[in-house]
């Protein structure tokens, strides 16, 4: 089976295993025999909220629930930066009757020393061991200290071409390896590949900073690259899954569905299923 001609299969095997029409399993009989030994996938799969950034946190508990995904970065579109202690146990409430597990909060920018105070307090009264951020990086100092202080850990998340402080994980990587360890990055897999890098080789080269990873493909590997359908875009997934396997990397896959704001869920399900198709095959 030619490069296309799988991408093509995983693609359809997958959607039709995440709309409940076959089990994976059988999806992929004849295609690798199942008496082989293959690696357990170490890592979990969530969504990032920005996702569902047109929708109520309702309304993304429900969509993720369809999907059969439990781990969630959560935007403040669903729960504000400024809200009161109560509606952010409300949220989690939510959160936890659903059984999903709020997994990070994100992205969440730092442009002052007040939002670096504020973002901290926010994660540490949502009980969250993990911020995925953009802080200042005059601002990264008092950040560690933070981290130091309350244990919640920080991924700077890379935004590609157009972003003057963290374009690729490498700009956050040079800035935070001789900070604590809980200082590490959250590579997006797309802005990455916007920028002519290779998302495998860059998780691999600061795997020992990866502490997330945001999920999607692209429609090209330059600037103009938009948000697509996992598996028609010009990514190789199934090249980073197997290295993030290899890699023993056991947080999260998140996925971020930029497109389609007000109607998600469809182009996120196919991507859900091409992943799981991938990974079933691996």
């Amino acid at each position: 089976m030619n490069s296309r001609s799988r991408r093509d299969f995983l693609t359809v095997a997958g959607v039709a295993a995440a709309a409940g029409l076959l089990p994976f399993p059988k999806v992929l009989a004849g295609h690798g025999s199942q008496k082989e030994q293959r690696p357990t996938v170490p890592f979990d799969l969530g969504v990032a909220s920005y996702t569902f950034r047109a929708f109520t946190l309702d309304q993304t508990i429900d969509m993720m629930k369809r999907l059969g995904l439990k781990k969630l970065t959560l935007k403040d579109f669903h729960l504000p930066l400024t809200s009161p202690e109560a509606d952010i146990k409300a949220a989690l409430g939510k959160i936890k009757n659903a059984g999903l597990e709020l997994a990070s909060c994100g992205v969440v920018y730092m442009k002052t020393e007040e939002d670096v105070h504020g973002a901290f307090a926010y994660a540490r009264a949502a009980g969250i061991k993990m911020m995925v951020g953009v802080p200042d990086p005059s601002l990264l100092e008092l950040t560690e200290r933070k981290v130091k202080e309350t244990d919640i850990a920080l991924a700077i998340h890379n935004h590609g071409p157009t972003d003057q402080r963290f374009p690729s994980p490498e700009s956050a990587y040079k800035l935070i390896a001789r900070m604590d360890r809980r200082m590490g990055l959250c590579i997006d897999v797309g802005h990455t590949q916007r920028l002519g890098l290779d998302p495998s080789v860059e998780a691999e080269r600061f795997f020992d900073r990866l502490l997330d990873v945001h999920l999607k493909d692209v429609s090209s590997a330059d600037e103009k690259g938009g948000t697509v359908e996992i598996g028609r875009g010009v990514i190789d997934i199934p090249r980073l899954l197997k290295t993030l396997t290899r890699l023993n990397y056991a947080r999260v896959l998140h996925f971020e569905h930029e497109k389609d704001e007000k109607d998600p869920l469809p182009g996120l399900a196919e991507s859900v299923g091409y992943v799981r198709g991938v990974l079933a095959g691996i």
